[in-house]
């Protein structure tokens, strides 16, 4: 049993970085993005080569297993281990240097694979291979698992982009592997000289064989490339601590040719011939794994081939030449930039959308990439379907058929005894049909422990002994990642699901897509990482926290993790009132983000809504849940008393608005927002209604009701000027008022939020005998009556029905108002669509609506930063202000002149106002003042 407070003491007083044997820290890294499971001792983030070092002596003479680790996005077990996990994306990940004239690139192991295209691109230069998790993977995860990408058919492996490594060795040898033997450890070379035979006819030649030690590289006729050889070993051999990289040329344009079949056969088959055209891409998937065809060709199946050329004229005539070889179905040749990007994020996306079924059950990895000869694609997908038959699973195949190279996420059942079992026993078959067709168990992310212990039905016994005589010169201590490519665990242990509850756990939600089971709505994280993307790249939202901090605990991965952990019981032991649970959540903005960005569906905002309502239970709540949790019943008090003045007052003057800021944990950095004098529904009765027009209820959320009246008001100008015939919800004078109940969600008041929800959905009955459609101003609002309603009440039969009743602003007016035609407005727009619009609403009608008003431009994405309650806690400001300035300041700053600064949303108004100084406005306020304008207008004419 290893001595951890001893080995924690030791590495803090040797070396720089962070050292980390905390139950976050160590729950953080227990999984990547496969199958398995280890809890590691410790994390260490070294600062630069002299801290690895450091770790390796510490840990030699205490026997202590080290595991290098970058994205932590490995797919075959690789990034996980017992020991000390060393984590490069803190601190090492730097570009070094970037010579365009060499076109070299000097790296660290930790830096993210879209920050060095980044420096690169100014240069008409890139770096080669791209996985499709490039904005989170790590050059140094790249080397490891000699990654490749969807360009490989173009600029090969990563293996062909290396020039030069730095190496430190288990027993702290600082090697330079390179060609002719450069940086070779004692006795490699006779171990290769002794056994030329077996490295000349072992091997097959592929262009995707990744699978165990590349000890041909080091052939005499193949200029004995150390650093080749080593690329692809897992962090088995030795700690990379600095790359020098080829970099190629990047075409200047690009033209995507997306070729469709009537099915995949026809899609695998049709790859190969097309290579000799020197296609930049030639990626396949059927169409099992898109949810939405939009925008493709008709077809079964596609192919997506890319083509360059030095102008976008050229680069369409090399894409309608691969057209014209092609036998296809249908086809499409896309030259603009932004259409490509949108048809390459339903590729991108594959590796976390073939996560989930059609009909919404699971699917792993496992068997992700495995590659055969490009002409035998066809044959072995066929074979391969059959033996999915055979054993009863399913899979959604999709990858690079121009390197025959096929991922996959197959219907495992991996948390019972016999599904194991059938795990077991495909994966073995399967390894043997591989081989039959002459390939590669691996053909991009590794062995790992997913199929290290099947290379002996690649490679033969021999070889495989050969990989092990190898890593004993590398490593003789087996130090480095053990259990990896050599003597492995077996393929059906270590699961990660293992250690989860057998029975669904008691909850308040409904998780209606996971089938009741929280256990299984927090497995849908498989760790893909699309949350640790550093710059949120067009409409994008997840994860704002994460961006904000470069912290994994504050990524949507992170928070899932520490969930996942929390229901193990094995390292978060205290369950539901874990304060290291608690903390991660702590910084989660309900942004609800990556309920859409994230490619398998996580809801970080409603499981922390989970978490906090049984944290919470029987015990003492933050004043902030109190103070903004009940907002709405605070609210309606001052109206009733008619108060607001009184209070606006004493929050303008500095000692009693410091004094309730204390009080009510709000952060004193900010002010808080003055109430209306005249709420909205007061306004309302008093004035005189239209009596015609199609019925709409007007929603009186809280925010329009009491703090933003001008907003309601000017939204009834616009749907009665529209033709519509507006009324409100009932309500009753000691019955209460309708409520979303988003407030007492967001702070993990379930049961009252259960209370509100049920008053409400009694208040609409008559509402929803009828069928009237319901229109609900604030984006947040909207989207807990269409989400958090039906899955918090998912007992109740009224609450999807009062949940598909809801509609938007802009929904309503496209829906109920067809030939209206709106003002025009004709000014450029600039402002932040909601998050939760973009979440969970969707902005199409909007998009049409600032169209028609002649509103030009593109809102921002990510997230304005208070979001609700989070932004006005104490302790938020820092990240709520840099999450802000991420995208949606600096729109605003750059803002043309007489730019409408549009935010639908009370908390980006409220954030507006508070960082920028400047008043963003609802549309429905936008519109109304166009009215009014025209309006003026006509009668001036008259």
């Amino acid at each position: 049993m290893t001595d951890l407070s001893g080995l924690e003491a030791e590495l803090r007083g040797v070396v720089r970085g962070e050292v980390g044997f905390d139950v976050t820290a160590r729950a953080l890294m227990t999984m990547d993005a496969s199958n398995y499971r280890r809890v590691p001792a410790g994390v260490v983030a070294p600062r630069d080569a002299e801290d690895v070092a450091a770790v390796l002596e510490v840990c030699r003479v205490r026997g202590v297993p080290v595991v290098a680790r970058g994205g932590g996005t490995s797919i075959a077990g690789q990034a996980t281990g017992t020991g000390v996990v060393l984590d490069f994306t803190r601190h090492m990940n730097g570009l070094l240097e970037l010579d365009p004239a060499t076109r070299t690139a000097v790296v660290q192991p930790g830096l993210v694979l879209d920050r060095l295209q980044e420096a690169a691109a100014p240069h008409g230069l890139r770096f080669g291979p791209d996985p499709s998790t490039h904005g989170r993977c790590t050059l140094g995860g790249m080397i490891g698992n000699n990654s490749c990408g969807s360009h490989s058919v173009a600029w090969g492996t990563t293996a062909d982009s290396v020039r030069e490594l730095s190496v430190i060795t288990a027993r702290g040898e600082r090697l330079r592997p390179g060609q002719d033997w450069a940086g070779a450890p004692d006795g490699l070379r006779a171990l290769v000289e002794g056994d030329l035979a077996r490295l000349r006819t072992g091997f097959p030649d592929l262009p995707r064989r990744i699978s165990g030690y590349a000890l041909d590289a080091l052939l005499p006729e193949k200029g004995a490339d150390v650093a080749r050889s080593f690329c692809g070993s897992e962090g088995t051999l030795g700690i990379l601590t600095e790359a020098v990289v080829s970099l190629v040329e990047a075409p200047r344009a690009r033209a995507l040719a997306v070729l469709a079949y009537g099915d995949e056969s026809g899609a695998a088959e049709a790859a190969a011939g097309l290579l000799p055209l020197g296609p930049l891409t030639v990626e396949g998937m059927a169409a099992d794994l898109v949810r939405s065809p939009a925008g493709l060709p008709g077809g079964g199946a596609w192919l997506f081939v890319e083509t360059g050329g030095r102008t976008p004229a050229e680069a369409r005539v090399r894409a309608e030449a691969i057209v014209r070889a092609a036998d296809v179905v249908d086809s499409l040749v896309v030259t603009d930039p932004a259409a490509q990007r949108t048809l390459w994020r339903i590729r991108e996306d594959a590796s976390g959308t073939a996560t989930r079924m059609p009909d919404g059950s699971e699917a792993w990895p496992g068997w992700e990439d495995c590659a055969v000869p490009p002409a035998r694609l066809g044959p072995y997908l066929r074979d391969f379907r059959a033996l999915l038959t055979d054993h009863g699973l399913r899979g959604t195949p999709y990858g690079h058929f121009g390197d025959g190279c096929i991922h996959v996420r197959i219907d495992f059942d991996l948390l019972t005894e016999a599904g194991v079992g059938r795990f077991r026993r495909f994966s073995e078959e399967l390894a043997d049909l591989v081989v039959a067709h002459g390939g590669s168990l691996s053909g991009e992310h590794g062995d790992g422990q997913a199929r290290a212990e099947l290379l002996p039905r690649m490679y033969g016994e021999e070889t495989v002994r050969l990989f092990e005589r190898a890593k004993a010169v590398w490593d003789p201590d087996d130090l480095l990642n053990p259990g990896m490519l050599v003597r492995p665990a077996p393929l059906d242990t270590n699961l990660r699901f293992s250690v989860l509850p057998r029975r669904p756990v008691d909850v308040a939600f409904g998780y209606p897509a996971d089938g009741g089971d929280f256990g299984a709505a927090v497995r849908r994280c498989v760790g893909v990482a699309k949350c640790r993307t550093t710059t949120a790249a067009g409409p994008t939202v997840m994860c704002p926290s994460f961006r904000a901090t470069g912290e994994e605990e504050h990524s949507t991965r992170g928070r899932a993790r520490l969930l996942h952990e929390m229901l193990a019981g094995e390292v978060v032991t205290t369950g539901w009132r874990s304060t290291e649970v608690r903390d991660a959540l702590d910084l989660c903005l309900s942004c609800k983000g990556c309920r859409s960005d994230c490619p398998v569906g996580v809801d970080m905002a409603t499981y922390k809504a989970e978490f906090l309502h049984h944290h919470y239970e029987g015990r003492r709540r933050p004043a902030a849940h109190h103070t903004m949790g009940r907002l709405p019943l605070w609210l309606r008090w001052v109206a009733r008393t008619r108060t607001a003045p009184l209070l606006n007052t004493l929050a303008s003057v500095r000692l009693p608005a410091r004094a309730g800021k204390r009080l009510g944990g709000i952060a004193p950095e900010r002010q808080i927002p003055r109430i209306a004098r005249e709420p909205f529904t007061r306004w309302w009765r008093r004035r005189k209604r239209r009596t015609t027009g199609d019925l709409v209820v007007l929603w009186p959320d809280t925010f329009t009701e009491h703090l933003s009246p001008s907003v309601g008001q000017a939204a009834v100008r616009v749907l009665e000027a529209a033709g519509l015939r507006v009324v409100l919800p009932p309500s009753r004078p000691l019955g209460g008022a309708v409520c979303c109940g988003l407030t007492y969600v967001s702070t993990g008041q379930l049961d009252r939020a259960r209370a509100v929800l049920r008053r409400t959905l009694d208040l609409m009955e008559p509402v929803l005998r009828r069928g009237t459609p319901v229109v609900v101003l604030e984006p947040s609002c909207a989207a807990a009556l269409r989400g958090d309603l039906p899955e918090l009440l998912h007992d109740d039969p009224r609450a999807p029905r009062l949940a598909s009743s809801v509609l938007t602003f802009a929904e309503a007016l496209e829906r109920h108002a067809p030939d209206w035609t709106p003002p025009a407005v004709d000014r450029p727009v600039v402002g932040q669509t909601h998050c939760h619009q973009h979440a969970v609403l969707g902005d199409t009608a909007d998009r049409g609506l600032r169209a028609s008003a002649g509103l030009t431009g593109e809102l921002s994405g990510g997230c304005c930063g208070l979001a609700g309650n989070f932004g006005f806690e104490k302790g938020h400001f820092e990240v709520s202000k840099a999450c802000a300035e991420e995208q949606l300041l600096p729109s605003v700053r750059e803002a043309p002149q007489g730019a409408v600064i549009l935010a639908d949303g009370f908390s980006c108004r409220t954030q507006l106002e508070q960082l920028a100084g400047v008043r963003g406005r609802h549309m429905a306020e936008v519109l109304a003042e166009g009215l009014e304008k025209k309006e003026k207008e006509t009668g001036a004419g008259k």
